[in-house]
């Protein structure tokens, strides 16, 4: 599933051509993906005007000079990609798994109108249908029930060793486990947690609460890893995500971060640090992967 950085780097993809622009005809192709689309859904944004398009989380919001607001989210497989005229999409690079490029999968396509008389389409793919989209007024999209419960946005100084020894205090889950809690950090999903666990050098067993201090004070650790968090969020946006599997940029291109894994999908390989064989567990289900060595 794409994580925080893939969804930023398509909101960046997107706005230059739809922060501006008119969509002047929905084409919906199918009644649902994960969820029924809304009632009456071309009608009600056909000739509205995008006055922005912004994130929450792994959430895309479309932001309409009506009032109303688009909440997108890409689920397993799904994607945007930019057509107009003199450019028609494609989708170069290499993938771990071979990208859909069947109409058939083209659920919605939104035609897009710029005052310069400059036109694009907006498509979304989703082979899996995993993906949604709904509509909520502005005014009322901070109590959206996707949207009402999502803890702090990793990519500002707000997350800060003070605030995860707040959040993290007195609580007996592991470390990996309170980094993926959503209602507590927003957005971090497995392969960032793991690649921040590692540059804080913390396990990911380790009990959350242990990087809190009992005198309120912030710990070392979790300074450490509140910097890690920030700074492996921001490294992955410039390198444009990890573009793992099904993940493709609104163009069409690749994103490299996943030349810089120090941990993820890495077992068997040296550590960067301390040339300890990298590790695999699985935790909640989910595939850990850290130095047994260096992270404690």
């Amino acid at each position: 599933m794409p994580e925080l950085p893939e969804v930023e780097t398509v909101r960046r993809g997107l706005q230059p051509f739809m922060e501006g622009a008119r969509i002047a005809r929905v084409e919906q192709r199918r009644p649902d993906l994960r969820f029924p689309f809304p009632e009456r859904f071309c009608q009600r944004i056909e000739g509205a005007r995008v006055d922005a398009v912004s994130r929450r989380a792994k959430y895309l919001l479309f932001h309409f000079d009506n009032g109303s607001s688009l909440i997108s989210h890409l689920g397993m497989s799904g994607s945007y990609r930019i057509e107009t005229d003199e450019d028609p999409a494609s989708t170069p690079g290499q993938f771990h798994q071979d990208r859909s490029k069947a109409q058939k999968h083209d659920h919605v396509v939104f035609h897009m109108e710029m005052d310069s008389g400059e036109a694009s389409r907006i498509v979304y793919n989703d082979p899996r249908r995993f993906g949604f989209m709904l509509l909520s007024e502005t005014a009322a999209l901070a109590a959206h029930p996707m949207l009402a419960d999502l803890g702090i946005e990793p990519t500002g100084n707000s997350l800060d060793g003070a605030l995860l020894s707040k959040m993290f205090s007195g609580k007996q889950a592991p470390l990996k486990a309170a980094l993926l809690d959503q209602k507590l950090i927003a957005g971090l999903g497995n392969i960032y947690v793991c690649e921040a666990l590692w540059r804080a050098g913390l396990s990911p067993r380790r009990l959350a609460g242990s990087i809190a201090r009992s005198d309120s004070r912030t710990s070392a650790r979790a300074g450490r890893l509140a910097d890690a968090v920030r700074s492996v969020i921001a490294d992955a946006i410039e390198a444009g995500g990890s573009s793992l599997r099904d993940y493709v940029h609104t163009d069409g291109s690749l994103g490299y971060f996943q030349h810089s894994f120090a941990t993820y999908d890495q077992e068997g390989k040296p550590c960067a640090r301390c040339k300890t064989e990298i590790q695999r567990i699985v935790q909640s289900g989910r595939s850990t992967f850290f130095c047994p060595s260096c992270q404690r």
